[in-house]
């Protein structure tokens, strides 16, 4: 039994699944931002199974991948500095007691 694009597309439909789901029911900040980077992995994942196994000559689904860590390395960053900063201002990084737009 050889490994093909089916069981990479059930892989990435599990982790997305997975992040999806912690993404909307977790309340800490930190562990929605996670969630959102299992997500990019997921999509990854995706894009690099199709890349090898639909068109393997075109190095198409690398270049997305690197596009998609790039934008989840600002995300992280940005992110991160986000979260600091209204927990230096809350003290708490629940995300149902930030209303900072809010007057």
């Amino acid at each position: 039994m050889s490994i093909g694009l089916e069981h990479y597309l059930i892989l990435s439909g599990i982790l997305f699944s997975i992040g999806l789901y912690g993404a909307l029911a977790k309340r800490n900040a930190i562990a929605i931002l996670m969630s959102i980077e299992i997500m990019l992995t997921a999509a990854s994942i995706a894009m690099i199974a199709f890349s090898r196994y639909v068109v393997p000559l075109l190095l198409t689904g690398q270049i997305f991948v690197i596009f998609i860590m790039v934008v989840a390395a600002a995300e992280t960053a940005v992110g991160l500095a986000i979260i600091i900063s209204i927990y230096r201002k809350r003290e708490t990084v629940d995300a149902t007691e930030i209303d900072l737009m809010k007057m």
